[in-house]
């Protein structure tokens, strides 16, 4: 049986995404005082967002907090909550909205809203990259560079990524890696490397099949370098849950892992959507069942 929710607050980014949120505010009050629901709102500004929302959620008591936004939003406020009691909802309002997706949150906002009053509440693991919270996925080679020239231009949404992956892909040089984990060792050049708590990129790209959110380990999924003619097959099998059967993919499970680039100070690292430099080596750990999380009651167990 679902919690009783009656006091939200809805954290939101106003410039996430290519989606227009000028009426949200009146939308979600609307939809919450018809079913009894209390809705206040925090927007997020970019300066210290994280030490923000932790001051006023010391200061406040809430019985769930949505995070109203894309990918760094959602990443944000779980950071904010996990460890705690406070469940964390979404609604997908960005250009990825990877976390909803593998929950199975509904891409509607009007949907989404549904979990205030109809959920299931879930424990997910998170992850620490390289001191970083991750809720999602992270990842190291073409797709962190993409998502650094995404995130350093002006337009927003699906066209403007494949737009900027279009342009990369023929001059990117992949770089060789070393990785230790607490199972096994593999050295060798990649052209991305994915820290995966999940399954699925926002793009719908299945980067991680049969795995679980919540099992207290992670996948490191590796695509080595491949010909050009092998392109259109790797990409079918990335849309149809195949990654497995390439000879240029493997994945390897664990629980803690060091990831280094040799003769590198520093790698290019995406987590949750964001790019960020950090220090090589790169240690990734995980946090068991340390975030509660709102889903619709229909998902299938959290993946």
């Amino acid at each position: 049986m679902p919690t009783t929710l009656r006091h939200l607050l809805f954290v939101l980014n106003p410039i996430s995404g290519d989606i227009n949120k000028d009426n949200l505010e009146d939308t979600v009050t609307a939809y919450c005082k018809e079913r009894g629901r209390a809705a206040a709102f925090y927007h997020t500004t970019g300066d210290a967002d994280l030490e923000h929302l932790r001051a006023h959620l010391a200061t406040h008591a809430y019985d769930a907090v949505f995070a109203a936004g894309g990918d760094g939003t959602v990443s944000l406020v779980a950071e904010a909550l996990a460890g705690g009691e406070v469940p964390l909802g979404i609604l997908p309002l960005g250009s990825g909205n990877g976390l909803s997706k593998d929950l199975g949150i509904p891409q509607d906002v009007e949907a989404a809203l549904r979990l205030t009053w109809d959920h299931e509440l879930r424990l997910l693991d998170t992850l620490r990259v390289g001191g970083r919270f991750a809720a999602h996925l992270a990842d190291l080679g073409f797709n962190a560079l993409i998502v650094e020239r995404y995130d350093q231009g002006e337009a927003r949404g699906p066209a403007a990524y494949v737009r900027v992956a279009t342009q990369e892909y023929l001059g990117y040089q992949p770089a060789t890696y070393h990785i230790e984990t607490d199972e096994e060792a593999w050295e060798g050049p990649a052209f991305m490397l994915t820290i995966a708590n999940a399954n699925t990129f926002g793009s719908n790209v299945i980067i991680n099949p049969d795995s679980r959110m919540d099992d207290g380990q992670f996948e490191l999924c590796i695509i080595e370098p491949f010909p050009n003619t092998a392109t259109p097959g790797i990409l079918y099998r990335l849309y149809t849950n195949g990654f497995d059967d390439s000879d240029y993919t493997r994945r390897l499970c664990c629980r803690k892992a060091r990831i280094s680039v040799p003769g590198a100070t520093e790698v290019l690292v995406q987590i949750d959507g964001e790019p960020c430099h950090l220090p090589s080596p790169v240690e990734v750990e995980i946090d068991v069942r340390n975030l509660r999380v709102l889903a619709p009651t229909s998902a299938p167990a959290a993946k």
